[in-house]
């Protein structure tokens, strides 16, 4: 399937300059899901990680997504949430953005220590909310051994954000 050509392009959405890439066209075509988790099925199968524990998605768009590869892979799904969603204990990371600072939260007792993750989102633009994701994964005492990106917007240079851990992307603007 060509995503792509289903991705609605935004001109100027949240703010002027930026190009916003929708993905909800993606998601209300009939096949679009499914093609969606099969890339990363395959993408994912060609990293010859071995198996993965638990699939964490970032919120929101990252719950659509790596909720439904958690069940594709039979392993579990772990949502990260901005604060004061998540009712229980959390572990909690503050992260820069290019104006200001922003927080996830994640379950202290979502994930065992030594487990094998993945970390799931929609797009990846400068690395920052994916970078802290890692972060919780770190104090969760879990092992990252992935991250899958819908989209990957080369141009901002994300992935040097990230740690050395293997990254698939379906597709790359």
């Amino acid at each position: 399937m060509d995503f792509k050509s289903i991705i609605r392009d935004i001109p100027d959405f949240p703010q002027q300059g930026i190009m916003f890439r929708d993905i909800t066209p993606l998601l209300a075509h009939p096949q679009g899901l499914t093609a969606v988790i099969q890339g990363f099925k395959t993408k994912i199968a060609e990293l010859n990680i071995g198996e993965i524990d638990c699939i964490i998605g970032i919120e929101s768009r990252g719950f659509i997504l790596g909720a439904s590869l958690a069940m594709a892979l039979g392993c579990s799904f772990v949502p990260v949430r901005k604060p004061k969603k998540l009712p229980s204990a959390v572990f909690r990371v503050e992260y820069a953005l290019e104006y200001g600072t922003d927080i996830l939260e994640m379950h202290q007792d979502a994930i065992a220590s030594g487990k094998r993750v993945m970390i799931i989102d929609d797009v990846i633009a400068t690395g920052g909310t994916a970078a802290a994701a890692s972060k919780l994964v770190e104090q969760s005492g879990a092992e990252l051994v992935g991250y899958g990106f819908l989209i990957e917007l080369d141009f901002l240079n994300g992935r040097k954000a990230l740690p050395e851990v293997p990254i698939v992307s379906l597709v790359n603007y």
